[in-house]
């Protein structure tokens, strides 16, 4: 069955005929969101935990009513580490569906940026701690931290592998 068929579906369904997985899939929530990849002069992406959480992200967060991804991303950016940047130079990376770093039973479809040039950030009183990945250490074999959300590991990093090659 379709992820969008199964969305449509009543539970339970007396024939039987879905998987757990499909079940799951069709009572998950879905939270769409922005977010921005932005490196240092060493190349190095910038991750952020929120306060009250484990995971490390990109920054960036949901979009407020009537705005676009992108005004949300340059948003996002600025209220969470300092950094300003004109939503007109945020270049689309893509747009993916992963599962939520912190809330269960969730997805995201985040729209994913690149902010050009380098940068530092001051992180605000939302964020817990910064930390800059070292990509060409993840080339080389270094082994990824645990801590990392999904839309990082599972789509994130390796466009950005693809893109490096």
């Amino acid at each position: 069955m379709s992820p969008g068929r199964a969305r449509t579906c009543c539970w339970p369904r007396p024939c039987g005929g879905c998987s757990e997985a499909a079940r799951l899939e069709a009572v998950k929530a879905r939270i769409v969101v922005s977010a921005v990849c932005v490196f240092d002069a060493a190349g190095r992406l910038l991750t952020v935990r929120k306060r009250g959480t484990g995971m490390f992200m990109h920054p960036g967060g949901k979009p407020e009513p009537g705005e676009t991804a992108v005004h949300a991303a340059a948003r996002e950016l600025q209220e969470e580490v300092g950094i300003v940047v004109d939503p007109a130079d945020l270049q689309l990376m893509g747009v993916w569906i992963a599962d939520a770093a912190n809330e269960a039973a969730t997805d995201i479809e985040a729209t994913v940026f690149t902010a050009p040039g380098t940068w530092t950030a001051h992180p605000s009183a939302e964020i817990a701690e910064i930390r800059w990945l070292d990509l060409a250490a993840l080339d080389r074999g270094a082994p990824l931290p645990g801590d990392l959300a999904p839309l990082l590991t599972d789509h994130v990093l390796p466009e950005l592998a693809a893109l490096r090659r």
